[in-house]
């Protein structure tokens, strides 16, 4: 036999292209079913928001709900698991990286360098002071990390992002979730009702919601109760910030990978995989800034995201468990309180400190 024909039917070489596929095959196969179920949760989030009473709740919030009760009154199935996973990470990743689409480095020069300073300052001191009570309060310095990302850039998808290098228990991200929800809520309504008792002109009205409330439906929700013109400065303030999120979650990222190493017996665990997925959403970001995505595109686009992030909540929701959750008590909530506070009342001094108007 020549050496060419030996190589022909060599069983390492020969083996190796039937194997990939034989892989592939089962792997679908188990994943498809829970990723399935976390789709069906997904669009009935979306299918309640037609209810009056609960339109105006995220379809992600409502998605985590659904696995929460789903998990807690009947059970995450053994079947759905392998796919309940793939959605909490790899849906995940996908969806954030889809969310730079949404947003361009013209809208970081429509803020001006003053309103970026204002919000990068705000975030900044935001997360420090979130961290640093935490500790004060007792709270895991996971969970308070979590809060912290989730109102100082832009609720759910920062916590479910940073939880990425975090590693936190599915129970904190849940509870850090409900935590950005009711009082990045409590800020939308409140914020409109002292406008003009804080003397603030459309555009510092639009900028202060976007560098104080958490996410980025409820800062539309409350910029335009002001006119057209806060709510789309509002809106491309809160895009501004969330461009913001590429950094911190790759600092965050660093952080976590020098603390293994410094203290690799701490938790018994590896070093945190560095979250290159952020790198892709900075891609899209730069994608969007040479392509002329058309309206209609960008729609899907939009709801695309939105949909898989919904997916991903619901994951989280189908491996939460509610006795963790209470176990976690009342001073979370407390953190959360206190970091909405804080970021408010920050962003608010700034602007006033500094006379901006746009």
């Amino acid at each position: 036999m020549s050496p060419t024909s030996h190589s022909l039917t060599s069983p390492s070489e020969a083996q190796h292209p039937r194997s990939r596929p034989s892989r592939i095959g089962p792997h679908l196969a188990a994943v498809a079913p829970g990723v399935l179920l976390t789709a069906a949760i997904a669009a009935a989030a979306l299918t309640l928001r037609a209810i009056p009473a609960i339109s105006g709740a995220s379809p992600m919030l409502l998605a985590i709900l659904i696995g929460i009760v789903a998990h807690n009154v009947v059970g995450t199935p053994q079947w759905a698991v392998p796919g309940v996973k793939f959605s909490l990470r790899r849906v995940l990743r996908f969806a954030i990286i889809l969310l730079g689409l949404q947003l361009t480095t013209a809208q970081l020069l429509e803020v001006g360098g003053e309103g970026v300073a204002i919000i990068a300052a705000t975030l900044l001191a935001t997360f420090g002071f979130t961290v640093w009570f935490g500790r004060m309060l007792g709270v895991d310095r996971k969970l308070a990390e979590l809060i912290a990302a989730g109102t100082s850039i832009c609720g759910a998808s920062a916590i479910i992002a940073t939880n990425t290098v975090t590693r936190a228990d599915d129970e904190d991200v849940a509870y850090g979730v409900a935590c950005v929800t009711v009082f990045g809520s409590l800020a939308m309504l409140g914020t409109p009702l002292l406008q003009n008792m804080l003397g603030l002109d459309a555009r510092a009205f639009g900028l202060w919601t976007g560098a104080s409330i958490h996410e980025i439906a409820q800062v539309v929700a409350a910029s335009f109760q002001a006119g057209h013109d806060a709510g789309e400065f509002g809106t491309i303030a809160k895009l501004s910030r969330v461009m913001m999120l590429a950094p911190l979650v790759i600092g965050l990222g660093l952080l976590a990978r020098a603390r293994a190493r410094h203290q690799p017996s701490a938790t018994g665990r590896a070093a945190p995989p560095m979250p290159w997925f952020v790198l892709g959403f900075v891609a899209m970001i730069g994608v969007n800034e040479v392509i002329a995505i058309p309206h209609e595109a960008k729609t899907w686009i939009v709801a695309a995201t939105g949909f898989l992030l919904s997916m991903a909540l619901a994951a989280m929701g189908l491996e939460t468990d509610l006795r963790k959750l209470a176990a976690r008590g009342l001073r979370p909530a407390l953190l959360g309180l206190c970091a909405a506070l804080f970021i408010s009342g920050l962003s608010l001094g700034l602007i006033k400190l500094t006379g901006w108007h746009g």
